[in-house]
């Protein structure tokens, strides 16, 4: 069964393509390219790190436990939301007849089969997919980082204490960094959206979705935030 049997036309295949390289070059762009090391994720990595020298110097932990409940408990709203946006998508493949007439109905709304409609349903339910994992996960190192933050020794003269902030450090990287990629997948499932409308809107909509995304990592007031060293508004 190729493409055409389905009901998707050459233009469909270029428009996944399109999605497809669009969200491949922005994951190599931020995490593995040279454009990473001025991205906003790398920048708050190393404040993670000086989050855990600071907490080196406290007594009271008290404050470090409250931000790490904060960051749990953000990666635990985000996997129940992955989960009901699965249990919407297996309610769309439902009323696939009723979502084919909404959307021929829209002004630039293509005609398309039912075949090609539950395609990218099923491809819309991937994206949702991916996204609880990684947000699962996430909440599952943030418990490792809070133990891991528990570990760190109280006397700061230890040999060991500098070795267990970093560790904990590291691990609320490595957790934030699974939790930035669920949230990728949220913005770029809203690019995805476009499909149903037609092939140009998915187009159009997924080069939205990176320009917004690439500015905020590269060029948004949140970086200006992190470079600025002096106290006026």
């Amino acid at each position: 069964m190729n493409a055409a049997s389905l009901g998707f036309t050459d233009i469909d295949l270029v428009a996944l393509l399109f999605f497809l390289a669009a969200w491949g070059g922005y994951h190599l762009a931020v995490e593995r390219l040279g454009p990473a090391r001025r991205s906003l994720n790398t920048r708050m990595a190393g404040q993670r790190r000086a989050w855990m020298r600071q907490l080196l110097a406290r007594e009271n932990r008290i404050v470090d436990s409250t931000i790490m409940a904060s960051l749990q408990s953000g990666a635990a709203f985000f996997a129940s939301t992955a989960l009901l946006a699965v249990g919407a998508v297996l309610a769309l493949i439902q009323a696939t007849e009723t979502a084919l007439a909404l959307f021929a109905d829209l002004p630039f709304g293509v005609t398309t089969t039912r075949l090609a409609f539950e395609a990218k349903v099923f491809g819309l339910g991937v994206i949702f997919v991916y996204a609880f994992f990684k947000f699962a996960w996430s909440y599952r190192l943030f418990n490792y980082a809070a133990i891991l933050l528990g570990a760190i020794p109280q006397d700061t003269s230890s040999p060991d204490a500098e070795p267990a902030a970093m560790r904990a450090a590291q691990m609320t990287i490595v957790a934030g960094r699974h939790f930035n990629r669920g949230q990728r997948a949220f913005f770029f499932a809203l690019g995805y959206l476009g499909w149903f409308v037609g092939p140009w809107v998915l187009i159009v909509a997924t080069a939205a979705v990176l320009i917004v995304m690439a500015r905020r990592q590269f060029g948004s007031d949140a970086i200006d935030a992190l470079d600025r060293t002096d106290a006026t508004p």
